[in-house]
């Protein structure tokens, strides 16, 4: 299928301190997913540029902050409206700059609708606590709290969501009065881009949000500058922990990708999990943090649930994720294909057995089949580290608390999915889970925009939804009279 037409939303410059440029020190072309062909050239922001950006974002923060929540409500609410004008051009977007299948894309633009109406709700009942003094040494006191926009908001956003993980960091620090530095990810900027001319349209002042490309150098001073007040990045798991190593003494709220495991127990409708499992596993090619990578069943049910799921990965289509019927569709680029290819091989190597798939399908447009594999080393990539592609394991477990112990045997913690329909089973898992979410009958993919969301261990530091961003993003000053 030929490549469409950009759509008109996109820019091609940077946004800085108020200003669209197209200077800058070097370029970047951003492809076609599907086709690998350029799709636009930006520039990457320079030093000066960088520097620009900070100034204005910390002069702006004062001002931006004492905006009424009323007032912070109703540009939330113009966002709205200018993003649901204008969906199907950003549904078009996501499609060619991040390979994501129209289907998805256009569920991406409708929670991203409800990311932003969710926080222009947010904004006006967001507050502080009453706490209770009036005893011992407090005893006739009253106190309470209100929250303060903490300042500068450093954002760094990844490819796989290019507009609702943008919007996890940038509509609460608008909900909140907080200025955005962002720095989308290289492989998918436009999105960001355009939203960025909505935030311009929608009329907040100079310095409330820049945009920008910008090498990994230049990017570290706006991690390092003592005027950001708080870093929130979205990536992987060794980048993040480099930041937050060297970002000072600012806040820091890291999301940073898993391995996520599903649990299959005895009496659980083996029929309904696999076809959730199959698209849990393998839409978008496997390109989300909470993709369903590991897989453990009870052993009684371990077969009947085996042949059912390589079915229904079997029924699965590879190919132009603009095509409606596409569910898996390209690798991000070329490299992680080689390298997913690779972690399959040296799975096979140590005596994996390949269910289905196990082989790229069309290398000119980084296409890899969806692979299930079984009997894997405990030791392989494909079992202890994050995938990232379309390629899960299906072992069989002992018991009920085998498959805890396995899903806990990870240096992540992000989500677990569980299917069961004993209580005490699902009690155990809440109980002993080494996750930040466990989701009952259904997939570990599973997300809400308004809930908790973030892991422990190598998952990451705080939680993403409105109201949890927006905790993180203020302060609480106490009063007592």
């Amino acid at each position: 299928m030929a490549s469409k037409q950009l759509p008109s939303i996109v820019k091609t410059q940077n946004f800085v301190a108020g200003k669209w440029t197209a200077k800058g020190n070097g370029t970047l072309t951003v492809l076609h997913k599907y086709t690998g062909k350029p799709l636009a050239e930006l520039p990457l922001a320079t030093p000066a540029q960088m520097e620009s950006a900070i100034q204005a974002a910390f002069a702006a923060r004062k001002a931006f902050g004492a905006w009424s929540a009323a007032k912070r409500q109703q540009h939330l609410q113009r966002l709205y409206d200018l993003l649901k004008e204008r969906r199907e051009a950003f549904v078009d977007l996501i499609v060619q700059e991040a390979g994501k299948p129209l289907g998805y894309a256009q569920n991406e633009v409708e929670r991203c609708l409800i990311t932003l109406g969710t926080a222009a709700a947010e904004t006006v009942r967001f507050g502080g606590e009453v706490v209770p003094l009036d005893f011992a040494a407090g005893e006739g006191k009253t106190a309470f709290t209100k929250r303060f926009p903490v300042g500068v908001v450093a954002c760094i956003t990844p490819f796989n969501f290019p507009l609702n993980l943008v919007l996890h960091k940038v509509a609460p620090a608008l909900a909140t009065g907080c200025p955005i530095l962002l720095k989308p990810a290289p492989q998918a900027p436009l999105v960001a881009l355009a939203f960025t001319a909505l935030v311009e349209e929608a009329g907040y002042p100079k310095g409330v949000i820049s945009t920008f490309l910008c090498d990994n150098a230049v990017a570290e001073t706006m991690v390092r500058d003592e005027r950001v007040a708080l870093l929130s990045f979205t990536g992987s798991d060794k980048v993040g922990w480099f930041l937050k190593s060297i970002c000072g003494k600012k806040k820091v709220a890291l999301e940073l990708g898993g391995n996520a495991a599903v649990i299959i127990d005895e009496g659980s409708d083996l029929a309904l999990a696999a076809k959730q499992i199959a698209v849990g596993a393998f839409l978008y090619a496997g390109q989300i943090c909470i993709s369903t990578q590991r897989i453990y069943v009870v052993a009684s049910v371990f077969e009947a649930f085996q042949k059912l799921l390589v079915k229904e990965t079997k029924a699965l289509k590879t190919g132009d994720p603009a095509q409606k019927d596409v569910l898996v569709g390209p690798i991000i680029d070329a490299g992680h294909l080689e390298r997913i290819a690779q972690w399959v091989r040296e799975a096979k190597a140590g005596g994996a057995k390949v269910l289905v798939g196990g082989k790229i399908l069309d290398q000119a447009h980084n296409l890899y089949a969806p692979t299930l594999m079984t009997q894997v080393p405990t030791d392989s990539n494909v079992v202890c580290a994050e995938v990232f592609g379309p390629v899960a394991i299906l072992e069989p477990v002992d018991s009920f608390q085998a498959a805890i112990d396995r899903t806990n045997d990870s240096h992540y913690g992000l989500q677990a999915g569980v299917y069961t329909n004993n209580l005490a089973h699902m009690r155990l898992a809440h109980n002993e889970l080494e996750v930040g979410g466990v989701i009952i009958g259904g997939i570990p993919g599973f997300r809400v925009d308004s809930m908790p969301y973030g892991g422990v261990k190598d998952s990451g530091l705080g939680r993403e939804g409105l109201r949890y961003a927006m905790e993180d993003m203020t302060e609480p000053r106490l009063l007592v009279y």
